[in-house]
């Protein structure tokens, strides 16, 4: 067969050479030079926005203020150096793999499928979620007089699929315009809410006595802190996806860790705005069960009802925006682990605008189907989570790796602090994947079955067919033959 990489002589972990598959990698490539600077920036906020409009608010329940506070600053510390450790990592492997790219150079095949099977695992399961959320707004909004059901979340990945079939370029130039809508909307909310913003609401959920270290402050005591991590990671979910866009980014040794930078950046400064403003005008208590915290907090004194309605609508366009972005991360992760023999490889086709379009509609097809049928975001978006923090911990593990390894290798930019950097990373997200089993057992069993599920593909299927010739394996090809030539 035309695609078949495996020979008898392969060694069972290592790709063998493509046999008789001329124009393999051309029916594969995707548009090159399409983002900048300002796209990937805004790409970066894009997939995270929408956490700020809602979902955030469940640690209060979890931790109260204190907990959440804590919580969300360790989380904020975690994606800051992940992100430096990332941005090192995209300058030296540009590629669509992204964290599995990472994890492949540093780790082995088994590193980087481990890795790129959790990452798909978010960003599957996360826009499935955020579909639903898009239906209850649309009908809390009276639009077209439609109500949350199938019919909304089939509008959405058929109408933002289509988008990105069009091309990368418009995709990221839509995406943009609505993240800066969002954007600006929680400015605007946050000078709102801090008219009326009164310190002693920040602390109104009773002390559990039993709680141990518990306080006004700390209403669940010490251990409220660690149940409230997931939720703290709602202000920065999805901000590492911005190197899966590195083979149609310009300059991307350049481009990407500046992109990557200045996108955390802004979002430490929104999640700071929104936690404190929403909480101290509308309340803890108020705000710890709230399906849409913004507007309950304007609203929570009968005031500012025009404002709550502009917020409102901007929620929504959080909430497109990350959808959208989230997307286009699946895409290009199934895209780079399909053109590289871990997937099936015709997902990794691409049309005549170079979009990966069997790598949109199959994901979008399996997320339509579970938001349709299951109903349930918030289980999603838990299962989304433990995937994430699998990766997290993977990725920064591979940047400890790969400093202790390969010393030498160029790095056109070196994160700050080095493997101290990361190993702050790591050790966060160790402890923030521990306590998804706080939050959701369920939704992490379900995540650990898909793991294994994928896990078994790869050992007795897969690894026996990689594709050498995909950017990922050559980086990983390069780097064993350079070490050989080294001992010899």
């Amino acid at each position: 067969m035309a695609d078949r990489t495996d020979t008898p002589s392969a060694p069972p972990d290592r790709p063998a050479p493509l046999d008789g598959a001329p124009g393999y990698l051309e029916k594969r490539t995707l548009r090159r030079g399409s983002a900048g600077p300002l796209l990937l920036t805004g790409l970066g906020v894009a997939y995270v926005v929408s956490g700020d409009f809602s979902g955030w608010n469940f640690g209060l329940a979890q931790g109260g203020f204190g907990g959440l506070a804590v919580a969300a600053a360790l989380m904020g510390l975690m994606y800051t150096c992940m992100v430096f450790a990332l941005a090192e990592l995209a300058a030296i492997l540009p590629t669509a793999g992204g964290g599995y790219g990472f994890a492949r150079r540093a780790l082995g095949p088994w590193g980087g499928f481990l890795t790129g099977t959790a990452i798909l695992i978010e960003y599957v399961l996360a826009p499935a979620a955020i579909s639903l959320f898009i239906g209850d707004y649309v009908e809390s909004l009276h639009l077209f007089g439609l109500t949350s059901g199938w019919p909304v979340y089939l509008a959405c990945f058929v109408i933002f699929i289509g988008i990105h079939l069009w091309g990368v370029g418009e995709a990221l130039r839509f995406s943009f315009v609505v993240t800066g809508v969002a954007v600006a909307a929680l400015v605007v909310f946050a000078a709102g809410a801090f008219t009326e913003f009164d310190a002693g609401r920040l602390n109104d959920i009773p002390a559990d006595p039993g709680a141990f270290g518990s306080s006004s402050w700390l209403p669940f005591g010490l251990l409220g802190i660690w149940a409230a991590f997931p939720f703290g990671m709602w202000f920065f979910l999805g901000v590492e996806g911005v190197p899966l866009a590195a083979e149609e980014t310009r300059d991307p040794a350049r481009t990407l860790p500046k992109a990557m930078a200045t996108s955390m950046g802004i979002l430490l400064v929104l999640a700071l705005l929104t936690f404190l403003a929403a909480t101290g005008a509308g309340g803890a208590e108020a705000m710890k069960d709230a399906g849409n915290p913004l507007v309950a907090a304007l609203e929570g004194d009968g005031q500012g009802h025009v404002l709550a309605r502009i917020v409102n609508y901007a929620g929504l366009a959080g909430l497109v925006a990350s959808f959208f972005s989230l997307i286009y991360a699946g895409s290009r992760q199934l895209f780079a682990l399909s053109r590289a023999g871990y997937l099936p490889r015709f997902l990794s086709l691409t049309s005549r605008r170079k979009a990966p379009w069997l790598g949109l509609l199959v994901p979008g097809a399996l997320g339509f189907t579970l938001a349709a049928v299951t109903g349930d975001g918030a289980r999603m978006l838990n299962v989304a989570v433990f995937g994430a923090t699998i990766s997290y911990a993977l990725m920064s593990l591979s940047h400890i790796v790969l400093r202790r390894r390969e010393p030498g290798l160029a790095r056109p930019y070196r994160t700050p602090g080095g493997v101290l950097t990361s190993a702050v990373a790591f050790v966060l997200a160790c402890a923030a994947l521990v306590a998804t089993f706080l939050v959701d057992v369920t939704a992490a069993v379900i995540a650990l079955g898909v793991y294994a599920v994928a896990a078994a593909y790869f050992a007795l299927y897969s690894r026996h067919r990689l594709v050498a010739s995909a950017p990922e394996e050559e980086f990983a090809a390069l780097a064993a033959a350079e070490a050989e030539l080294a001992r010899e």
